[in-house]
């Protein structure tokens, strides 16, 4: 089962919004599997469908999470959920627009994919609309290699360009310089990979950042399974293999201390399946 429709009230742009990710969500699963029939595997995505029950006891909405492990994507997640209730206690406070009134409405999509080969770098991408007493897009996608290379670190970079490009010649520079921000690990004192995009708050005008965050989806699409093809096939060695474990280990101890998609999933009740769905299948630490 990979759609369902909410047990929520949505208005004309919720409902839009939750359509274009559901839609988003079906080509890229579409695309991954692909790439998995390319490498001989038969992996598909397995669906499963959650609902939510918001502390008021009403129904809260859910969401639909698939994960599939082949040849290629070691692991890979794909969640859309559309939710919505009431912010419990003090964190309705640290939500734009909730502070005084803790209602909310959120949908959007998620996706970490971890990928078997070291040579291709593992990937995040989110985008989603909510909704409080003020309304915005927020999201982003980041490429995370065990082993960078610099061509496919410039691929990337330079396609999200585009994408930005097309609404504001200040978004790009803007959005990376939050994503080098954002993407980053105090304690270890390194950033979690090579950048990407990062952008929140984007209000009122929902057509024009809409539309954004579409293209946003488009780029992803677009230049992420370029760059997969590309490294699949290369050979690699038990170094190369250990050096993306202990990569991986950095990656879960950003996603479990300062990202804000997993506070934000525990917080609202969230499945927790779908929330951690980010974490590696296989990671060290030395």
């Amino acid at each position: 089962m990979n759609s369902r429709t909410p047990d929520i009230a949505l208005d004309a742009e919720q409902d839009a919004a939750r359509l274009w990710f559901e839609s988003l969500r079906d080509r890229i699963c579409a695309e991954f599997e692909a790439i998995e029939r390319e490498a001989g595997s038969d992996a598909a995505f397995q669906y499963t469908a959650w609902d939510r029950t918001d502390p008021s006891g009403e129904p809260g909405g859910g969401g639909v999470r698939g994960v599939m492990k082949g040849s290629v994507f070691e692991k890979v997640g794909v969640n859309v959920s559309t939710v919505g209730g009431t912010f419990e206690g003090p964190f309705a406070k640290t939500i734009h627009g909730a502070g005084d009134d803790p209602r909310f409405v959120a949908t959007g999509i998620s996706l970490v994919a971890h990928m078997a080969n070291p040579h291709v770098p593992a990937v995040h991408m989110n985008t989603r609309f909510l909704t409080t007493t003020k309304r915005w897009f927020g999201g982003g996608a980041d490429l995370n290699p065990p082993l960078p290379i610099e061509e496919d670190t410039a691929d990337f970079h330079a396609r999200l360009k585009v994408a930005c490009d097309a609404h504001d010649p200040e978004h790009y520079p803007r959005f990376k310089t939050w994503a080098d921000e954002y993407f980053y690990i105090p304690h270890r004192q390194v950033h979690r990979g090579v950048g990407g995009i990062f952008y929140d708050h984007l209000e009122g005008d929902f057509d024009g950042y809409f539309a954004f965050t579409r293209d946003v989806g488009e780029a992803f699409l677009d230049i992420f399974p370029r760059i997969v093809r590309r490294r699949m096939g290369l050979p690699f060695t038990e170094a190369d293999r250990a050096a993306m474990l202990a990569w991986r280990g950095r990656y879960a101890e950003f996603n479990l201390v300062y990202d804000r998609g997993t506070l934000f999933g525990l917080k609202t009740g969230g499945n927790i399946d779908a929330i951690l769905m980010s974490l590696p299948p296989l990671a060290t630490w030395e």
